[in-house]
């Protein structure tokens, strides 16, 4: 009987997509290893301008050359267009961007350029996919596409089709550019206001972002989140910086995700900070959680995990009975 490779059971798989470029590297490098085959020939990747295409590109196909980048250095034709099936030092995988090859080349250009690249078996890494999908009249063997989530699926012949992953991935982003620059404000009020230090104590939420401290940090969250929606209300302008930081109103900010923002922080939808800081006693860490938008059920399960009471703890100074109240943290003190 012949092995069953995970990725011939594949459906659809969904993930956070991460903020920041070496946490998406991260998470892009383990995509690759589990759903990614040697004779995948045709690779759709579909996602709106800031999503972290490039970066989910490049995470998954290492040293990869991609034309139109992000940085705007790249800015030739695909390769591909070059293409010749009798040169034996010809590339085995191509980049091409259709969006901005539709600015230089026919539609039908286009489409016999990939159907020749497939036809010799070499492989092709197709963004905006869904653009050329009603072109070419075939869907990629396996699809990638990136909003709030980053979603993986090999279609059938009943779907999905580009176009869906493209609907479902434009719909959410908003609330992960919303989040981000939400999350920079944040850490930005903690660090020239409180002296935090950023650190890299992140994780996702949907339709939110966590910040985990390894100390209870001595902040009012309340004051936080009002000098937050004061920057918010100034609706000030969100821009990429030099290297690794985000402008807030020409003002730097360490950012490895510079792209991934709101234009202006007035876009920023219903944010709220919960009140309380939240312990987990698995990673012992306490976790500031923000929220955008107007739902209210992301932050079901945040409401469940157990709360810091340091008011019930500072009251009893009998060990005891401090062991019995925090006792599925094997009797460990609090971190303050």
């Amino acid at each position: 009987m012949p092995a069953i490779f995970k990725g011939d059971l594949l459906k659809k798989a969904v993930y956070f997509a991460p903020r920041g470029r070496l946490r998406l590297y991260g998470l892009a490098a383990q995509l690759g290893q589990m759903y990614l085959k040697a004779t995948d020939r045709l690779i759709g990747v579909i996602g709106a301008e800031g999503s972290g295409k490039s970066t989910l590109i490049k995470g998954l196909f290492p040293g990869l050359e991609l034309t139109n980048d992000d940085d705007g250095i790249n800015m030739m034709s695909s390769r591909a267009f070059d293409f010749d099936p009798d040169d034996q030092f010809c590339g085995h995988t191509f980049h091409m961007d259709i969006r901005y090859e539709m600015a230089f080349h026919q539609i039908q250009e286009i489409v016999e350029t990939i159907n020749e690249i497939i036809h010799d078996k070499r492989r092709i890494v197709v963004e905006h996919f869904d653009l050329i999908y009603p072109h070419l009249e075939y869907n990629a063997q396996i699809l990638f596409s990136i909003g709030e989530y980053v979603s993986v699926c090999r279609p059938t012949l009943f779907g999905p089709t580009p176009a869906s992953l493209r609907d479902e991935a434009y719909s959410t982003l908003k609330f992960r550019l919303m989040a981000h620059t939400a999350e920079d404000i944040v850490g930005k009020i903690l660090l020239e206001d409180y002296g935090l230090e950023p650190v890299n104590l992140h994780s996702e939420l949907q339709h939110g972002f966590v910040i985990k401290f390894e100390k209870r940090p001595d902040i009012n969250i309340e004051d936080v989140q009002n000098k937050a929606l004061e920057i918010i209300r100034r609706n000030i302008s969100v821009s990429p910086g030099e290297g690794d930081h985000v402008l807030f109103d020409s003002e730097p900010f360490y950012c490895t995700g510079k792209r991934c923002h709101v234009k202006s922080t007035g876009l920023i939808e219903h944010f709220r900070l919960l009140s309380k800081f939240h312990y987990d006693p698995l990673s012992d860490t306490f976790l500031l959680i923000g929220i955008v938008g107007e739902e209210f059920l992301p932050i079901e399960k945040a409401l469940e995990m157990p709360p810091v009471e340091f008011e019930i703890l500072d009251k009893h100074d009998n060990e005891k009975e401090w062991q019995e109240l925090t006792s599925y943290n094997k009797g460990r003190r609090y971190k303050d």
